[in-house]
C-alpha cells in the first residue's frame, strides 16, 4: 500500500509524485470501442440513452472490461481549515470545521445521508484541521492525517511549505490507493473547510488567468460586502504571489489549501488505480482541475457530477471539458453532487450490463 508523506523529504516526496503521474495510462480504447459496438445492437433506437451511453462506454474504457461496474461505492471527504479566513472572507467561523467533521463521523450530516441513499461509504480524513474534533460516533470513518492545524494566511504568505503540500497529496494518493485495494470502483470526492471556496477560486483564476471577480461568488452565503472583501484578498493574494498559470504545484501551494492537496492527490491515484472519479462542486474540481494540468491523461478517468451556482464552477469544467450530469443548484460540498450522481453511473452500467441485443431477444435490428 502506498503510504503518506510522513518523514520524507521533499525530494522523496517528489519522486513518490512522479512515479503516480507515470503510472496514469489513458483509458482503453479497445473495450471502448467494443462498448459502443454492444450499445447499438441493445434493444432500443441508437443512441437512445443519451448521455447514459457516453457513460458507460467511458467506465468500459477506463476499467479496460465489456462489463462496467459502479456497484462499490465510496465518497472521501477531505477536511482542512484556512488562515485566509481570518480576514473575513466567510460567513461562519473556522470553529465550524472541527463541529461539521464531528457530524460526518456521527453520521448527521447532509454527505451521509446521501450516501446511505445511494448506497455508497464515508471516509473523513482531516488533513488540515484547526483544533480538536469532539469524540463521537464511528471513529473508524476518521481517517487521522494531520499536517498541520490549517493552512497559512495565503494574503500573507504561502498557505503551505512545499513540502506539506507534498505530503497533503501524498496522503490523498495513499486513500485512493487503499479505496483500489478494498474493491472500490466508484470514487466520489468531497470537502470540508471554512476559507476553502476563496482558496478554490484563487486557484481558479491563476490556472485559468482570469480576474478573480469573474470566479468568486458567494460560497457559503456571504452579503454583498463580504463577497467585495473576498474578491479583494484574491485579487491581493495573486499580486502578492504572482503564481504562473502553467505552474500547478507553485499555484497549490501559494494559495491552495491541505484538503484541496489531498484531493488533487485522491484524484492521480485513483486514475492511476483505473476508478471512476467523481468530483463534487468549486472545491472538489479546483483539485482535479490541478491534477489534470499535472496529468492530462487523468481527465479521461473524471466525471463531473453536477453543475454549482457557484461562477467559478463553469468555468472549471469547460476548462476540464466536462459535461455535469446533473443541475440541482446545489453549493453545499461536503461530496453530496458526487453522491447523488452515482446512481446516475450505476443506472448506466445496469442498462449496459442487463438489456438485451436485437439477436439474443429476436427483435428486428433497426437502422444504426
Amino acid at each position: 500500500m502506498v503510504t503518506g508523506g510522513e518523514g520524507k523529504t521533499v525530494e522523496e516526496l517528489h519522486e513518490h509524485l512522479t512515479r503516480v503521474i507515470a503510472g496514469v495510462r489513458p483509458v482503453d480504447p479497445l473495450c471502448v470501442a467494443r462498448a459502443r459496438d454492444r450499445l447499438d445492437r441493445l434493444t432500443k433506437p441508437c443512441g437512445s440513452l443519451g448521455r447514459l451511453e457516453e457513460i458507460a462506454a467511458r467506465i468500459c474504457g477506463i476499467q479496460a472490461t465489456t462489463r462496467p461496474s459502479a456497484t462499490k461505492r465510496l465518497v472521501i471527504v477531505c477536511a482542512a481549515d484556512h488562515g485566509v479566513a481570518v480576514e473575513g472572507v466567510s460567513a461562519y467561523p473556522s470553529a465550524v470545521t472541527p463541529q461539521m467533521v464531528a457530524n460526518f463521523v456521527r453520521g448527521g450530516a447532509a454527505i451521509n445521508a446521501l450516501a446511505r441513499s445511494v448506497g455508497a461509504d464515508v471516509w473523513i480524513v482531516d488533513i488540515g484541521v484547526a483544533g480538536s474534533i469532539p469524540a463521537s460516533g464511528d471513529a473508524a470513518q476518521l481517517v487521522a492525517r494531520r499536517i498541520r492545524e490549517g493552512t497559512r494566511n495565503m494574503l500573507r504568505e504561502p498557505a503551505m511549505s512545499e513540502s506539506e503540500m507534498l505530503q497533503a497529496m501524498a496522503v490523498g494518493v495513499e486513500q485512493a490507493t487503499r479505496a483500489a485495494d478494498q474493491g472500490v470502483e466508484l470514487l466520489g470526492i468531497g470537502d470540508m473547510g471554512i476559507g476553502n471556496t476563496t482558496a478554490a477560486s484563487a486557484i481558479t483564476a491563476a490556472v485559468m488567468r482570469l480576474p478573480p471577480q469573474q470566479v468568486t461568488g458567494r460560497g457559503t452565503g456571504v452579503d454583498e460586502a463580504t463577497l467585495i472583501r473576498k474578491v479583494d484578498v484574491i485579487e491581493r493574494t495573486l499580486a502578492t504571489h504572482r503564481p504562473r498559470s502553467d505552474r500547478p504545484l507553485e499555484i497549490l501551494q501559494t494559495v491552495g489549501g491541505l484538503e484541496i492537496a489531498a484531493l488533487c492527490g485522491v484524484c492521480l491515484g485513483g486514475a492511476a488505480r483505473r476508478l471512476v472519479v467523481m468530483t463534487d462542486g468549486l472545491i472538489t474540481t479546483a483539485a482535479a482541475l490541478l491534477a489534470v494540468e499535472l496529468c492530462p491523461a487523468v481527465s479521461e478517468y473524471v466525471f463531473a457530477a453536477h453543475l454549482s451556482p457557484e461562477p467559478g464552477h463553469a468555468v472549471q469544467l469547460e476548462r476540464l471539458g466536462a459535461r455535469p450530469l446533473l443541475h440541482l443548484d446545489m453549493r453545499l460540498g461536503e461530496g453530496t453532487g458526487a453522491a447523488l450522481a452515482m446512481t446516475v453511473v450505476g443506472a448506466a452500467c445496469a442498462a449496459f450490463n442487463e438489456m438485451a441485443t436485437f439477436e439474443s431477444a429476436g427483435v428486428c435490428e433497426g437502422p444504426c
